[in-house]
């Protein structure tokens, strides 16, 4: 895909400047890719017994999909939906803040289990595998903070979204920040935000393959 059929709505002097940096680094993207399908695969593979047990625990504890799924921007600015095993009460989005803090009513008792060790991120290798996203990326936000982007964030499109990522590392502990006072979203937008996307932007320009299992490696430290 070249930069002129990119859509409008990426398009500035920042974008191009980081697609340009991707497109020398086009092997290693392949690698990234190649790299993404086959540990997905491998981990599924693994874990299908405990995830099948998630699936069922989270079935037999309150009504609903066993699988939440919630529209994010992803690369090139698309739309797609994300799958999580599901952590609160059914139609959760609608009775509540779009952001989760701390001992939110909604959480059902077996989510209050998955969120703590992050087992509900498992279910997004299903989107790694087709292709909407990769282990390792900036992660993917809903569009009302995409339209928060500055020019230069936009430029985190050109990538697939990830599981994981540095910001995530560093904001593991996001919903205490959020619950200081004031307005979440606000403070979301205005504080978090910001520093998030530098941290994505900075990831952008240092990618690899080798990054990626370091960071991987650091997500599973900063769980435990």
């Amino acid at each position: 895909m070249t930069y002129s059929q990119f859509p409008e709505s990426i398009k500035n002097e920042y974008t191009e400047r980081y697609w340009r940096m991707l497109e020398s680094h086009k092997f290693t993207l392949i690698c990234k890719r190649v790299f993404d399908v086959v540990v997905s695969a491998v981990i599924l593979l693994i874990l299908s017994p405990l995830l099948l047990v998630l699936a069922l625990a989270v079935k037999l504890d309150s009504p609903g999909p066993v699988f939440y799924k919630q529209t994010r921007v992803g690369r090139y600015n698309k739309e797609f939906k994300i799958y999580k095993f599901r952590t609160m009460v059914q139609d959760a989005d609608k009775i509540g803040p779009p952001l989760t803090m701390g001992k939110d009513p909604r959480i059902t008792r077996v989510g209050s289990i998955i969120r703590k060790l992050r087992l509900d991120e498992f279910s997004q290798l299903l989107n790694v595998l087709n292709g909407t996203m990769s282990l390792v990326g900036p992660r993917p936000e809903v569009r009302r903070y995409v339209d928060a982007y500055t020019p230069e964030d936009m430029a985190t499109l050109l990538i697939r979204p990830g599981i994981t990522a540095p910001s995530s590392i560093a904001f593991k502990d996001e919903d205490r920040l959020l619950k200081r006072g004031g307005d979440p979203e606000k403070i979301y937008k205005e504080k978090i935000l910001p520093p998030k996307m530098k941290l994505n932007l900075n990831y952008m320009k240092d990618i690899s393959v080798g990054n990626d299992i370091k960071i991987m490696f650091q997500t599973v430290a900063a769980v435990f």
